[in-house]
């Protein structure tokens, strides 16, 4: 039986449903949604066609460490960062015998640098000294590194090793839900509606459909709804109002 990323069983019935569009569904959602997602995600990938993870890497290494690098801090500045981070430092082995102080001035412009040249350097030690100096291709032992989480465990899979996962980061939390792909308030929730509702073999792309958008049209504070060509699609859950002290409500 085929598993998901983290080692969980795929829910295959043999009952999966197929909509007008062609795209297999195996959640037991009604007719009338499942047409609804399968045009949400026909349209995402018509709008964003080729994209794929905006940190730029060269092995599952080099991305770990953006990727550890990314909390709290734009794609752009990880990748101006790595430009001379990644060659100062080649290999784990490199950053597994870094001096602290010094690798935290080397990423202090990415913040939270304490912790995060922490976790690079515990991680890299942890890779060298039990998995002989490369990243691991599995969920669990991903798990263990120092400074890897979910969605970073779920970005390394995904996009250095090819392997089915769905990363959630801010801007596919917040996507999921105003679709209405997910009513979950916590990460793991919408995680796995996304990988319930979404096909399988949809996970990679629909995880940079879902940023680009998020980035771009969707956004935290000014969603722009009236230019969304998801607008007729969506049912803009989740957009409540807010009052800023002292300002006016505010879409959220």
């Amino acid at each position: 039986m085929e598993k998901n990323a983290d080692g969980s069983k795929i829910n295959m019935t043999g009952n999966e449903k197929t909509d007008k569009s062609g795209i297999r569904f195996n959640y037991p959602g009604n007719l009338e949604e499942r047409e609804r997602l399968s045009r949400l995600l026909e349209t995402l990938g018509t709008l964003y066609p080729g994209v794929s993870v905006a940190l730029r890497y060269e092995t599952p290494f080099q991305l770990l460490v953006a990727t550890i690098l990314s909390a709290q801090c734009t794609d752009k500045r990880v990748n101006m960062v790595t430009e001379r981070l990644f060659k100062k430092y080649k290999r784990p082995e490199d950053f597994a015998g870094a001096d602290i102080k010094e690798l935290q001035e080397d990423i202090k412009e990415c913040g939270l640098f304490r912790n995060k040249s922490k976790s690079i350097i515990d991680a890299s030690r942890e890779i060298v000294e039990k998995h002989g100096g490369r990243v691991p291709a599995d969920f669990e032992q991903l798990l263990k590194l120092p400074g890897v989480g979910r969605k970073t465990a779920n970005v390394i899979l995904a996009n250095a090793f090819g392997i089915p996962a769905f990363a959630v980061d801010t801007h596919v939390f917040r996507l999921a839900r105003r679709l209405g792909f997910s009513d979950k308030n916590d990460v793991l929730g919408v995680e796995k509606d996304l990988m319930e509702k979404v096909p399988q073999e949809m996970w990679i792309k629909a995880h940079h459909w879902l940023i680009y958008h998020g980035r771009r049209v969707c956004r935290a504070k000014k969603p722009a709804c009236e230019e969304c060509p998801l607008n007729d699609l969506c049912p803009k859950k989740f957009l409540e109002k807010i009052r800023r002290p002292g300002g006016k409500p505010q879409t959220q």
